[in-house]
C-alpha cells in the first residue's frame, strides 16, 4: 500500500477490430478487489464523491468519456484528469475525493479495496482534516 496517489497504466492490446484493456488485482491494483461499482448518466454540472474512506482503497477508471478526479490530502489538492479506459487512477485511503467535469455518456468504473460500510465514510471535510491531523 503507498499513501500517494498515482496513475496505474493498464495492459493495453491494439487491433484494427477494437482494442483491449484489463486489470488484475494485486498486479496492477495493489489491493484484493472486494467491490467493484460504476458512476454513469451525470448530468452536466454535477459532482460525485465529496468524501473520504478511513480504509478504503480504491482505483478508479474512465471506462468512457472524460471527468477530473480531485483529491485531497489534507495539505493540498491534486487534480487528475481522466479520459483514457487503459489508466486507473490509484486513490488510498484518508484522501478527500471527488468527481466532477463528466463529458456527456461519461462512465467511471470504481475497483474498491472491500465492501460498502458506512462507518468507513468521512463526509464532513473539517472532521476529515482533523483526523488527518491526528
Amino acid at each position: 500500500m503507498t499513501d500517494d496517489p498515482k496513475l496505474i497504466e493498464l495492459p493495453k492490446f491494439l487491433d484494427e477490430r477494437g482494442n483491449l484493456s484489463f486489470i488484475e488485482e494485486l498486479r496492477h491494483v495493489p489491493f484484493e478487489i472486494k467491490r467493484t461499482y460504476w458512476i454513469y448518466d451525470v448530468p452536466g454540472g454535477e459532482k460525485r464523491g465529496g468524501h473520504a474512506y478511513r480504509e478504503l482503497e480504491e482505483v478508479i477508471i474512465a471506462l468512457s468519456g472524460s471527468f477530473d478526479v480531485v483529491l485531497h490530502d489534507g495539505t493540498q489538492e491534486k487534480r487528475f484528469s481522466l479520459n483514457r479506459s487503459y489508466n486507473g487512477l490509484y486513490v488510498p485511503r484518508m484522501m478527500w475525493r471527488g468527481l466532477e467535469n463528466f463529458s456527456t455518456n461519461s462512465v467511471a468504473l470504481i475497483l474498491a479495496s472491500d465492501a460498502y460500510d458506512e462507518l468507513d465514510y468521512i463526509r464532513d471535510f473539517e472532521l476529515f482534516i482533523q483526523e488527518k491531523k491526528g
